[in-house]
């Protein structure tokens, strides 16, 4: 994680500022000229191997919506990479090595997030063939199939559907699936998907773009049905405004991506409908946020 040369050079600036005045006109001129050139720059935080979010070839579709911002605001493109795990946002946007995350929950606490986007949920993956058709976790077969579910937390069950399966008692009946794998597993995400595709597990339930992209590989082999609330668990959230993060102080910049968000905005449902990601409407979120965990979530079922 490289430290911000910005937040240093402020710091040494300040201190030299007395120093600063007999410095002549043109040096003052070029820094400014400089200080211009590096805001044109849209500094992306990604995870390196998150289809179908992002990965370091750049193949995922938040990736093409960067390219499509980074276009429209006329800036240079560039990314610092690191995993979506337990401190990502310190480490990335915290740390000034980067100023953006895209795919946030709208009104997520550890950023200043723009309007939304577009909203997803999670979703149940079966095979075309087996007709199970579940429609809720109520749904009496669940407690008779094999059950795939991301582990991402310590105790492997911090999803709001692995919440609503354990209140019910269905927890024997659950395979866990690495949301993260090892270094060595190309698109270890898509795991679980592959899982029901072979037959090791009979559904899969799963955050919704996870869900989508990697069954769309499948043709018409497998289904995506959108999993609805539990009822008995009001407040915990099953579908969420997706939405960019900046910095808490960054409420201009914010309102510079909201506007580009809207430009753009009909090419970014193309890219999503392309990605094949579920899409929920209406969006709920109206305004710009400022309000927790140091993650990003759902898509890692800590963030989004």
């Amino acid at each position: 994680m490289f430290i911000s040369k910005q937040k240093n050079g402020m710091s040494q600036s300040s201190r030299q500022f007395p120093r600063m005045l007999r410095v002549p006109l043109v040096a003052v001129l070029l820094s400014f000229a400089t200080a211009v050139a590096a805001g044109s720059e849209l500094r992306i935080c990604a995870d390196p191997d998150n289809l179908p979010f992002s990965n370091r070839k750049e193949e995922g579709f938040e990736n093409k919506i960067a390219e499509l911002l980074a276009d429209d605001l006329h800036a240079k493109l560039s990314y610092t990479w690191d995993k979506q795990r337990r401190g990502f946002i310190s480490h990335t946007l915290g740390a000034k090595r980067c100023d953006v995350v895209i795919g946030v929950p709208y009104g997520y606490e550890r950023v200043l997030s723009t309007r939304p986007y577009y909203r997803s949920g999670y979703a149940f993956v079966t095979a075309r063939s087996r007709h199970l058709e579940i429609k809720s976790f109520d749904d009496p077969v669940l407690r008779k199939l094999k059950i795939g579910l991301h582990a991402i937390g310590n105790d492997g069950a911090n999803s709001p559907p692995a919440h609503a399966l354990a209140r019910r008692g269905i927890v024997e009946n659950i395979v866990g699936y690495s949301m993260w794998g090892e270094a060595s597993v190309e698109n270890p995400q898509g795991q679980i998907v592959d899982a029901v595709a072979n037959g090791d597990v009979d559904v899969a339930i799963v955050w919704g773009p996870i869900g989508g992209f990697f069954a769309k590989q499948y043709g018409k082999d497998l289904v995506v049905t959108p999993a609805p609330a539990d009822a008995g668990m009001p407040s915990q959230p099953f579908a969420f405004d997706i939405s960019i993060g900046v910095r808490k102080d960054d409420g201009a910049f914010a309102a510079k991506l909201e506007k580009s968000l809207e430009r753009k905005q009909r090419e970014i449902q193309d890219i999503l409908a392309a990605y094949n990601v579920p899409l929920i409407k209406p969006l709920t979120g109206s305004a710009s946020s400022q309000s927790g965990t140091d993650q990003a979530a759902p898509k890692n079922h800590n963030k989004r």
